[in-house]
């Protein structure tokens, strides 16, 4: 039979395999308890949306649109009408589809949270791929700065949760869009009298979407972005006042902020408050977490008018920068390992560990791995490997009376003593707590 060869995944994707998976696991839990201690809710939205939702949403002039996007047709409509489907590369736009979809906001604002894959077409590379994953926040029908800063404060919560310190805050103020139209003509005309010094995204951008050539990473054009008119020296009193509110309530919580009067994010549905929380430790794949005030998307998307603020963090990044920083997420093991000798009678072993894990108890049993089974030595090596601070060993002597020697692995210098199966509820908790044996 001539070799076949081996399938492998698709470029600028992951799998995700123990103990990575693991580790991803105790991310998702330490944030889904601090969104719950916040008072976010958890939301889940279709990986794949219309094209439109986000060629409206995002900005037809972005990168994501117009570059980054799998698009296709989907021609399984029985009329034989196209209609153009997109895997979602961000997920704020999907969330608003669904708080204006099912009428959400009826009653008023909406704290949620979403976890998932997103997908762009990238170049890969280490924190930037074709499958990514985003944890993100979004405060719907809430207007005050004082929700911009709790979802700040929710994310450095997070960070320290995790044990995460190198990171720092940069905040700007996007303003609104009389403001930003203002602005727009200044950063035009500046331009304009620096066009030859522009580079093909700059120029394509010039009049279609000038604000995001100061996003440039270019470093040829930092020099030209660095001399542009600030879009913070075009704000109104109120749009002031806002950003002030924000910067107050993020000192008194002690939350270091610079102001950064370049940041203008990738997107363009932003306006107020954007930040980004950024690390040295990446490399150019730097930002962990951003996100804004987004106060007229869920109108552009069909809803009735509604202020909305949100972040997303990038998954793979933040479990690299936890890596980088030695912040080593607890192993999961399992309480005992079941060792069960050639010939034992595996119905009342397996009613055991079944009584036991009702109780609430995590056991890892020995099974065979090929055609001879394995000796105490190694079924004993096996569960030290395992982590488990007990062994359960199941041997003839002790199924005869009706019972099984617990045996301490960890603690206790090898203690150990027989314990009746008929009982096993009532020993089950000292599995569950480390209690030491004996007695």
């Amino acid at each position: 039979m001539s070799k076949v060869n081996p399938i492998t995944a698709v470029k600028g994707t992951n799998d995700l395999l123990p103990p990575q998976s693991g580790h991803w696991q105790w991310f998702e839990a330490v944030v889904r308890t601090a969104m719950a201690a916040y008072g976010y809710r958890n939301a889940r939205t279709p990986i794949l949306e219309q094209t439109q939702l986000f060629v409206r949403g995002l900005g037809e002039v972005t990168d994501v649109v117009e570059k980054e996007m799998y698009t296709f047709e989907d021609r399984s409509d029985k009329h034989g009408d196209a209609a153009s489907l997109s895997l979602r590369p961000e997920n704020t736009a999907g969330m608003v589809r669904a708080v204006v979809e099912h009428n959400v906001l009826y009653d008023g604002g909406k704290r949620l949270y979403y976890m998932g894959p997103m997908f762009r077409r990238e170049r890969p590379q280490r924190g930037r791929y074709r499958q990514f994953h985003q944890i993100g926040a979004e405060a719907l029908g809430f207007s005050g700065p004082e929700v911009d800063a709790e979802l700040i404060l929710l994310a450095a919560h997070l960070w320290r949760e995790l044990g995460i310190r190198d990171w720092r805050l940069e905040l700007n103020c996007l303003g609104e869009p009389d403001e930003r139209r203002e602005h727009r003509a200044a950063l035009v005309a500046y331009f304009e009298q620096h066009a030859s010094e522009l580079d093909a995204d700059a120029t394509r951008r010039l009049h279609t979407n000038p604000l995001r050539i100061l996003d440039s990473k270019n470093p040829e054009m930092q020099r030209l972005v660095d001399g542009a008119p600030i879009l913070l020296d075009f704000l109104g009193e109120t749009s002031k006042r806002h950003f002030d509110v924000v910067q107050a309530i993020l000192r008194a919580n002690d939350v270091a902020f610079t102001i950064n009067p370049r940041l203008v994010r990738g997107l363009d549905y932003y306006n107020l408050t954007v930040f980004e929380f950024v690390t040295e430790r990446l490399g150019s794949q730097g930002t962990i977490c951003g996100g804004g005030r987004y106060d007229y998307l869920i109108e552009e998307i069909g809803g009735k008018p509604a202020p909305a603020v949100g972040w997303a963090l990038g998954v793979e990044r933040v479990m690299a920068l936890l890596q980088e920083e030695g912040a080593v997420p607890p192993e999961s093991v399992p309480d005992a390992f079941a060792v069960v000798p050639e010939g034992a009678d595996l119905a009342v072993v397996m009613r055991c560990l079944q009584q036991l894990r009702a109780a609430g108890v995590t056991i890892q049993m020995y099974a065979a791995e090929g055609a001879r089974p394995a000796n105490f030595k190694r079924q004993f090596k096996k569960a030290d490997a395992s982590g488990a601070r007990y062994a359960l060993v199941f041997g003839s002597d002790e199924l005869a009376a009706g019972e099984v020697t617990l045996k301490a692995l960890r603690d206790g210098g090898g203690a150990q003593e027989r314990l009746p199966l008929a009982q096993s509820g009532k020993w089950a908790v000292r599995l569950k707590s480390g209690a030491s044996t004996g007695g």
